[in-house]
């Protein structure tokens, strides 16, 4: 008899469903499916037939699978799915991957330079990393990554998998995934993908009776005719119509003789068969390690404790058996089909089937079970000292399975906290949160307390602030323990931080408060360094007119504390908040916080630390005098160390800088692949802002329905947190929008509704007009005089570059208002200098500037109307270009005719967008003629027309030409 029937029975609509998938992936076209179901129902089988079929094609085949700990290690599957291609040599050349090949140096040991651990990478930056790989590994061949098991994954593998489902479609990979049919986090995502259409969802069935006789048939190499009645039905119903227990029940029957097989080709039943479910799998599996010898079933036994997988050397130290005895165990039990080899991990093997480990457990009392699990433990813990990697959560289960409730709940506190530093939040919380439990009854609240203070750290970073009451209850519990007032402080401070992330600030404030009372007042450095640091934080979030200054002398305080207790994470937070909430009043000591900041990070290897101070340190630069190099090496040294996130956002700065220089199209292509990336790597928070610099493009071209249409959807995106970027909307896209549209009326309302939110959510970049352009129009419109100009003056915000150039352009008209005229005319041109960098507001401050210095008698406005018109009239800004143009006239100055036919646009078209070269397109597609005519009459190309009646159709949503030339019409007759 054969150990498994050489066909899969009784699957074959599942197997044409893996065969199409396979064959679109070849196609270019990726998919996925889950295979769901109880143990031992196929789903190996047929994960085993699509890898068969895809190396008959040629594809890429790679495989992982969860281990018997679960979601104790983050991201194993995809771990072993990748050493596997490494082990074949089919590992592409990193090249290919760019920024991504530090990200996957936490899955590939070969790419990892030392920095893969540094920064806290996010699960679905991870998941962009694997999807690049895998199409670049089916790239003309398609692949098929095979992971089993799902039902024990961590939440961060899961993140994983959804990612690549939600982008497989336009890759060549195909998704595997098998898992149990019982309540899990796996089966909860099958099913929602499912509903989505990312992948197919199979719940395999159990067999039927015929298929169990076609299936006993194979095993016993008979024809199905020669495969009794009796025998079918009996299997049929004992089995349940599990493959696997077909299978183990027939191999039993044979190895004690119950079936003899008869010279006419079919099988004779000896005595009756004689089974029971699942006790017959029991029977089986002890029967065949009965006939290995005691000592052998010993061996098995004590393996099984350790899971379903287990570890070569612990077996061997934990029984002090000779390699002889353990090799020849392994042996005899590959040959009785109970264990095989664990791939790809060497030294590892693996039971059959899970039943099977099951099955050897099943003779053991409780206090047996317990004593194996020590001695394992105890095994693992000498074999490897310090517990690294997956071996610190296999011994906290056996620790706990062998009733030490301390030793395993402090183990799982290291892991967790390990998996929190390696950017696993996900697994940091559940492991932190089963160590806290287990650690729940020690007399001694010491451990247990740092554990809480590590899973406050950990659910304040994954945004799981539901339990805080429940928490605030164990706090006091451990306080009425008589645990030390300081640990207990510590514990308040971690709350309050849990309480600032979620947004409720008076509950941390409380906190706070509770923190301080138990600290008294001789607290030292150490314990208040935190407490500074958190109310800092808290005290920018209040609406009080102090709270700035209240907030910096607390960051200062916590700076120094934190520098003098050597706790070098508090003293980052500090410095990097001074920093931020100097900007406003000093750039030089902004600059030296963020510096210092990077030298702490530095001394004590805080990588992610210290790229963060980086471009903290390098935006404050670039605001100050506007070079962006400082920028751009702090970009690589995000891509450096795997940071993605933060290199987009310093994408995100170098977009708004090439903006604010009038580089439009290079904007352009940075915010649009910002945008696509945070899209897909659904990082909601930067795409807001990625969404508002595009409205800024927008706006900076006078296209107002296009910065319209991405404000709504940076609202969509955002929800509340879009509000810590309303004062950017309004101040440098609506204002400007309006001012290109000459509505200085709504300028200035745009403007002051900007500084309104300005003064509700303050900024950090200080950009959005209180310190520039606001104070311009203010002084334009003759609301803001010398007192006002003083006032904003005295904040060096005023003199970062961008904000500077509106400031001396404020200082000019004010001096000439006075009859100060040389004064005026020398600021001016320190004011166009400042603005060198920036053309279009340089241009628009000369268009606005040229009717008060003509009023008052200084500059030189008609040939700065001059300029200004010439610069809007070819950047197809036509309302600024005619004003000019009108101003010109007003002055008794001649005006360069600008025709375009015999109008301007009609401002109904100026508010979609359309340019005056396309409202001539417009005008011509009227007569229905075709693009070499117009491009013939117009003195342009072809190829421009096209682009010209393509944008005209997006602007005014237009399915077709035909229906264009329509809407020309209509609109000319108009």
């Amino acid at each position: 008899m054969q150990t498994r029937a050489p066909r899969v029975v009784g699957r074959d609509r599942e197997i044409d469903h893996l065969h199409r998938l396979l064959a679109s992936a070849a196609g270019g076209h990726g998919g996925a499916v889950f295979l769901v179901g109880e143990p031992g129902i196929g789903k190996s089988r047929l994960a085993g037939v699509a890898t068969t079929r895809a190396i008959d094609s040629g594809m890429a085949t790679l495989r992982g699978r969860v281990g018997a700990i679960g979601t104790m290690v983050a991201f194993r599957p995809f771990t072993e799915a990748l050493l596997s291609l490494i082990r074949r040599g089919e590992m592409p050349a990193a090249d290919g991957l760019g920024p991504y090949r530090q990200v996957l140096g936490r899955l590939v040991p070969d790419w990892d330079d030392g920095t893969a651990h540094d920064t806290a990478t996010s699960a679905v930056v991870l998941g962009e990393a694997v999807l690049r790989l895998l199409a670049l590994v089916g790239k003309d061949r398609g692949c098929l990554l095979v992971l089993e098991d799902l039902h024990g994954s961590d939440p961060e593998t899961l993140a994983v998998i959804e990612y690549l489902l939600d982008n497989l479609d336009e890759q060549p990979i195909t998704l595997v995934a098998t898992l149990r049919s019982e309540t899990c986090a796996a089966l909860e995502l099958a099913r929602l993908s499912a509903q989505r259409g990312s992948a197919a969802l199979i719940e395999l069935q159990p067999l039927d009776r015929a298929e169990v006789g076609e299936l006993a048939s194979g095993c016993l190499e008979v024809p199905v005719s020669g495969v009794p009645d009796h025998l079918v039905d009996r299997l049929w119903q004992d089995s349940a119509g599990v493959p696997f227990i077909v299978e183990e029940l027939l191999q039993e029957a044979t190895r004690s003789g119950q079936l003899l097989s008869k010279p006419d080709g079919s099988v004779q039943v000896v005595d009756g068969l004689q089974t029971g479910v699942p006790a017959a799998v029991v029977r089986s599996i002890s029967s065949r390690t009965d006939q290995l010898g005691p000592q052998s079933r010993d061996l098995l036994v004590l393996a099984a404790v350790i899971g379903h997988r287990f570890p070569l050397s612990v077996v061997r130290k934990a029984t002090g058996t000779d390699e002889r005895l353990l090799l020849a165990t392994l042996r005899a039990g590959l040959a009785a089909q109970l264990v095989g080899p664990d791939e790809p991990v060497p030294d590892w093997y693996a039971f059959r089937h899970p039943l099977t480990a099951d099955a050897l457990l099943a003779g053991l009392t409780p206090t047996e079970r317990a004593t194996l699990a020590r001695r394992c433990a105890d095994a693992i813990e000498e074999l490897h000292p310090g517990l690294p990697g997956e071996w610190c959560p296999m011994v906290a289960e056996l620790a706990e399975t062998g009733g030490d409730k301390g030793r395993a709940g402090r183990l799982f506190a290291t892991a967790g906290r390990r998996s929190f530093d390696e950017g696993a939040m996900g697994s940091a919380v559940k492991l932190l949160e089963r160590a806290n439990a287990l650690l729940a009854g020690e007399a001694d609240s010491t451990h247990r307390a740092e554990v809480l203070g590590s899973l406050l750290i950990a659910l304040s970073e994954t945004g799981q602030f539901e339990n805080s009451a429940e928490h605030a209850a164990t706090i006091e519990d451990m306080a009425n323990r008589n645990l030390d007032s300081r640990k207990v402080a510590a514990l308040h401070v971690q709350l309050a931080n849990l309480e600032h992330m979620a947004g409720r600030w008076s509950a941390a404030l409380t906190q706070v408060a509770t923190a301080r009372t138990l600290l008294g007042v001789d607290a030292g450095d150490a314990d208040l360094a935190p407490v500074d640091a958190i109310a800092a934080h808290l005290e920018l979030a209040r609406t009080s007119p102090g709270r700035l200054k209240a907030a910096t002398e607390l960051a200062t305080r916590a700076a120094e504390a934190a520098e003098r207790a050597k706790l070098p994470a508090v003293a980052c937070d500090a410095l990097q908040l001074l920093g931020i909430l100097s900007r406003e009043h000093d750039l030089d000591r902004s600059i030296d916080y963020f510096h210092r900041a990077r030298l702490v990070a530095e001394e004590h290897n805080m990588t992610f630390q210290r790229v963060c101070s980086h471009i903290f340190q390098a935006g404050t630069i670039c605001l100050a005098g506007g070079s962006i190099v400082e920028l751009e090496r702090a970009r690589q040294q995000a891509l450096r160390i795997g940071a993605i996130p933060l290199a987009y956002e310093v994408d995100g700065i170098l977009g708004q800088q090439a903006i604010l220089r009038s580089e439009y199209d290079k904007a352009r292509v940075l915010i649009d692949e910002c945008l696509e990336v945070t899209r897909r790597l659904r990082l909601g928070r930067s795409a807001t802002y990625f969404l508002s610099t595009k409205a800024i493009l927008e706006a900076h071209q006078g296209r107002r329905t296009a910065m319209e249409a991405t404000l709504a959807e940076a609202a969509n995106w955002g929800g509340e947190r879009a509000s810590y970027e309303l004062p950017y909307s309004y101040g440098l896209a609506r204002t400007f929008c309006a001012l290109l549209e000459e509505n200085r009326e709504l300028a200035d309302s745009e403007m002051a509704q900007a500084l309104a939110y300005d003064a509700q959510n303050p900024t950090t970049l200080h950009t959005s007009g209180k310190y520039g352009l606001g104070l311009l129009l203010g002084v334009l419109s003759g609301r803001n005089g010398w007192a006002h100009f003083e006032a904003i003056t005295a904040a060096a915000a005023s003199g970062m570059r961008w904000n500077k150039q509106f400031v001396q352009l404020a200082h000019a008209v004010l001096l000439g208002r006075d009859g100060q005229v040389e004064a005026a005319n020398a600021k001016m041109l320190e004011a166009l200098e400042t603005a060198s960098l920036y053309p279009m507001a340089r241009h628009l401050g000369l268009r606005m500037v040229a009717e008060p210095a003509h009023a008052d008698g200084w500059g030189e406005p008609v040939a700065w109307l001059r300029q200004a018109e010439d610069y809007f009239h070819n950047a197809e800004i036509p309302a600024v270009a005619s004003a000019c143009r009108s101003l010109l006239r007003q002055l008794g100055a001649t005006v360069q005719q600008r025709r375009i036919g015999s109008e301007q646009v009609p401002a109904h078209l100026r508010q979609l967008g359309i340019t005056t070269r396309e409202y001539e397109v417009c005008r011509l597609l009227v007569d229905r003629i075709g693009n070499k005519s117009i491009a013939s009459r117009l003195h342009i190309s072809p190829r421009t027309v096209e682009k010209h009646v393509a944008s005209l159709m997006t602007k005014t949503q237009q399915p077709d030409r035909e229906a264009l030339s329509s809407f020309a019409r209509t609109v000319l007759a108009d």
